[in-house]
């Protein structure tokens, strides 16, 4: 008697093997639930909708987050490149004193250079057109030097010019717009003119053009003119005066911790503004846009995430014998419930990792995939007229992706929990009644 039962206990302990959490055995029927078969075709063509969906949301996430990534990174390199980190402009008495200050400032440490500057809207004209308007900015000639985003790219002529003072560099597209070239003269018309008895006269004069700049960012290359300091306060009417002196710094980020030692070496009373408040409504603007595109990008994910639920109910529906089966063999409602649980989170995991190779792929070539569909298409896309950059750039960032890629996976193993617990909450006689 003893002997029948110890041989029956052996036979039941063999039928469901004994195992810990997540077990081969646990492992290999979550297996045999993914793979398809002719009768749950229709089960695993959710199942594949849900694949795809996640791995195309979480592509899209992290493609559209480097392209804003790379998107203000460039911008910001662009303005930083020819704009101060920090703008320093005078309260008390004007800034006669320019030459010592700037010796000062570019003694501070972190300062990598002090320009002082003088600036004013003007209208160019030149071969055809009825003109554009201009901002002229007037530096020193070892000034413009320092600035490799100008003197770095320069497209047609030279310095020289510029050097000995009777020369102006010009932007690339105001160039173009104007009909103009290097060697070409450009007439500039300002309204702040010379005072006669019949009053303020507009002052009208005529440079030759040194070089044709081309900075990259279509707003500056349209718009800005360089011209030696000393020309500029002349033409301004500000002879022995500059109006700011703009301090460009080894980091931009440190505009807060520069600000006391920078007022220290001022020794006078002066306004302090960075490159961060003059900009402010740019950049807040770029970041509303990307957070609002982040959380639209995220319903993609999360209507994949549903569709695993739906798919996951319908295979437990189909496989009701067999949870019954499991369970009158020995498995226990847990042991079912992860069976479950692995099967739909196979589908996340797999298609969110399948999702970040196809970002990466995508970031990787994203200037050659945009030359290609404009190649297709017969249009311009990403025009930089429009979006200031003449070509798409993209940065990805290890710690958006890492989010990205966490919230893929935490949504999917929440869409597969209640599937799984209902799962495990079949009652085997009920599931065996009609059998």
């Amino acid at each position: 008697m003893a002997k029948g039962a110890t041989d029956k206990a052996k036979v039941e302990q063999a039928a469901v093997p004994a195992a810990g959490p997540f077990s081969a055995f646990e492992r290999m029927v979550a297996w045999r639930y993914l793979r398809s078969r002719r009768k749950e075709a229709f089960i695993s063509v959710i199942a594949g909708f849900s694949f795809v969906g996640i791995m195309l949301g979480v592509a899209t996430l992290i493609i559209v987050m480097a392209v804003m990534n790379g998107f203000r990174t460039e911008l910001i390199s662009r303005i930083l490149g020819i704009n101060g980190h920090m703008i320093i402009q005078p309260i008390d008495q004007p800034l006669t004193d320019y030459a010592q200050l700037s010796q000062r400032f570019s003694a501070v440490p972190g300062v990598s250079m002090a320009l002082p500057l003088v600036e004013g809207q003007t209208l160019a004209s030149g071969r055809q057109g009825a003109g554009s308007g201009a901002l002229v900015r007037g530096v020193r000639t070892e000034d413009i030097e320092k600035l490799k985003e100008v003197s770095g790219n320069i497209r047609s002529g030279d310095l020289t010019g510029f050097a000995t003072g009777d020369g102006v560099l010009v932007g690339s597209r105001l160039a173009a717009s104007l009909g103009l070239g290097a060697g070409d003269q450009i007439t500039l018309i300002s309204p702040e003119g010379d005072v006669t008895p019949m009053g303020v006269t507009p002052r009208v004069k005529s440079y030759r053009i040194s070089g044709v700049f081309e900075i990259g960012m279509s707003e500056y290359d349209a718009t800005i003119i360089y011209m030696p300091l000393s020309e500029a306060q002349a033409y301004f009417n500000a002879d022995g005066l500059v109006q700011s002196i703009e301090l460009f710094l080894t980091n931009p980020e440190s505009v807060d911790d520069m600000r006391p030692l920078v007022e220290e070496a001022a020794g006078r009373q002066v306004h302090i503004t960075d490159w961060r408040q003059r900009n402010q409504t740019f950049f807040s603007a770029l970041q509303v846009e990307r957070n609002v595109m982040f959380m639209i990008l995220t319903l993609i994910v999360l209507v994949a995430a549903l569709n695993i639920i739906s798919g996951l109910i319908m295979l437990v529906k189909d496989k009701g014998r067999d949870i019954a089966i499991l369970r009158t063999m020995g498995a226990s409602s847990s042991a079912v419930m992860r069976i479950f649980f692995m099967t739909g989170a196979a589908i996340g995991i797999v298609g969110t990792f399948a999702g970040v190779a196809l970002g990466v792929i995508v970031c990787l070539n994203i200037e050659s995939i945009r030359q290609f569909f404009s190649w297709v298409s017969g249009t311009i896309l990403f025009d930089p007229e429009l979006y200031f950059l003449s070509q798409l750039p993209a940065e990805m960032s290890f710690g958006e992706t890492f989010s990205v890629v966490m919230m893929a996976l935490v949504l999917s193993f929440l869409a597969t929990i209640f599937p799984a617990w209902r799962a495990s909450r079949l009652d085997p006689v009920q599931a065996l009644r009609y059998e």
